[in-house]
């Protein structure tokens, strides 16, 4: 009886040896201390860009607090190159990087770096400049956030529509019925500038007001050349520029600084709801502008980034269109002055 009791126990320490051993070389999926993630921007001179990148720290930087895991944020700018920002991906892969997020130099030329995340299995993030679908839809975990480039312009027509039917006389000066307008666009064939210009000015004729384009030029999105496309503009035309279009709010501030040095006035209205645009919606410098909410697409990128790159799904709070798109929603900001009376860029001295 001895003898057995050993041996039943023998057997039974074998087993938990065998189970111990087993448990220690089973595959298992490890939580993981830290969290990086890298971001690629295509400029380094977009404001709006800018505030999308503020708001994606805040999150990290809340996503620490909160379950005590050290966040990696590392950015890098590509300066307008292509190959640079491949390169940059490329290295945040090598590393190790749980996620990617890119603001794309070539909307159109994405499948590489696609490729290249897909290849080591590292979820990629557009967001700001949008993709082509095919590549979006080229392999498991890429995603885009971003607005819809069309309800921006309708919003921005909008406000037009609605500015003019408050304080008509002040925007046409000339009173003639038609508005005549100048249009500072962003970088050329970019998606978002080919929709902004085009939609802004459908919405505001199928609203019934007349319009009669003076010229367009493309400013890059950059602040400082539309104030020199704005001077030149005055230069050529003064008070005959009754309205001023513009696809995002720095050529807008742009168009602004010019109007305020040469003591010139006239309706601007700009795109983004950047700091600077609102601060200058505030003062009465731009008459609109139509907030794309930087702070809703920070926090859409990191969560995305942040689940994906931590293994875990996806926040049910997260609305996907299409399953791979996260549209913020937009409204226009008009300063509630222009109901009241003229917005002036400067008094004469």
């Amino acid at each position: 009886m001895q003898i057995r009791k050993q041996a039943i126990g023998i057997f039974i320490g074998v087993i938990c040896v065998v189970l111990a051993i087993v448990w220690l070389w089973m595959p298992r999926t490890k939580e993981k201390k830290e969290l990086k993630i890298g971001v690629s921007l295509y400029s380094d001179s977009d404001t709006f860009v800018d505030s999308i990148v503020s708001s994606m720290q805040e999150q990290a930087a809340a996503y620490e607090a909160e379950t005590g895991c050290p966040v990696t944020l590392n950015i890098s700018r590509a300066n307008g190159s292509q190959r640079e920002q491949y390169d940059q991906v490329e290295q945040y892969v090598a590393l190790g990087y749980d996620a990617v997020c890119v603001n794309l130099v070539d909307r159109t030329n994405a499948s590489s770096m696609v490729d290249l995340a897909q290849s080591e299995e590292v979820p990629l993030v557009f967001f700001n400049r949008e993709p082509v679908r095919e590549d979006i839809l080229r392999g498991e975990n890429v995603y885009y956030v971003g607005t819809d480039a069309r309800e921006t312009a309708r919003m921005q027509g909008e406000a037009v529509l609605q500015s003019y039917a408050a304080a008509a006389e002040k925007i046409d000066k000339n009173g003639d019925g038609i508005l005549q307008y100048v249009m500072l666009e962003g970088e050329m064939g970019h998606q978002d500038t080919i929709l902004r210009s085009d939609y802004v000015i459908q919405t505001i004729e199928d609203g019934g007001v007349k319009l009669q384009k003076l010229d367009a030029e493309t400013a890059d999105w950059m602040r400082s050349r539309a104030d020199a496309i704005m001077e030149q503009w005055i230069a050529e035309m003064g008070d005959e520029i009754e309205l001023v279009l513009c696809n995002n709010d720095d050529m807008a501030l742009g168009a602004a600084d010019a109007l305020k040095r040469k003591n010139f006035t006239a309706a601007v209205f700009g795109i983004d709801g950047t700091p600077a645009g609102l601060e200058a919606l505030e003062q009465k410098i731009l008459w609109a502008t139509v907030d794309c909410g930087a702070k809703e697409q920070g926090k859409a990128v990191f969560g995305i980034a942040s689940a994906l790159g931590m293994e875990k799904e996806l926040s049910k709070e997260m609305e996907l269109t299409d399953g791979r798109y996260v549209r913020v929603p937009v409204r226009a900001r008009i300063h509630e002055s222009i109901f009241l009376s003229l917005i002036h860029i400067s008094e004469p001295t």
